[in-house]
């Protein structure tokens, strides 16, 4: 639970402090289909915190991706987050390992999204979109805004 603690802690702080996030593209292929999207880019701890925290809308061709310098299989929540997300966890290579539905959740308890895999990066977008793409684990997500990654 400290964990959890401390990233609202942070994403509060960022809140307060009028965090601004990288702006890039990137895409997700898989089958000869590239699916194209414009992207926020979460790359330090505090963005990550913050992450699409209490975002009314996102548009159906924007997303945000998480990149972290190390492997992690560490868990996401959507406290104080309004939209209904999806998130594909990545490799470094990026290959999708694993898709998740998450659900807005504005009071505690709120769940803990854990991927079951190891992975350095996520990429969360409108509820439903790879889905409605036919992506799969094994998909890839490549693009611009992966030369943004920490080292």
């Amino acid at each position: 639970m400290r964990p959890l603690l401390l990233g609202l802690a942070l994403g509060l702080m960022a809140l307060a402090q009028g965090l601004s996030f990288p702006k890039s593209t990137l895409y997700v292929e898989q089958g000869g289909r590239r699916h194209p999207l414009r992207v926020e880019v979460a790359d330090t701890p505090e963005r990550q915190a913050q992450g699409l925290m209490f975002r009314k809308a996102l548009a159906e061709d924007e997303g945000m991706v998480f990149l972290f310098p190390s492997p992690t299989a560490g868990g996401f929540w959507m406290k104080n987050t309004l939209i209904p997300l999806s998130i594909a966890f990545f490799d470094r290579e990026g290959v999708i390992l694993r898709i998740l539905d998450m659900t807005p959740c504005r009071a505690d308890p709120c769940p803990v999204y854990y991927p079951g895999v190891v992975y350095q990066g996520a990429l969360e977008v409108n509820q439903g979109w790879f889905r409605r793409r036919g992506l799969t684990p094994g998909a890839r997500v490549e693009g611009e805004a992966l030369k943004l990654w920490p080292r």
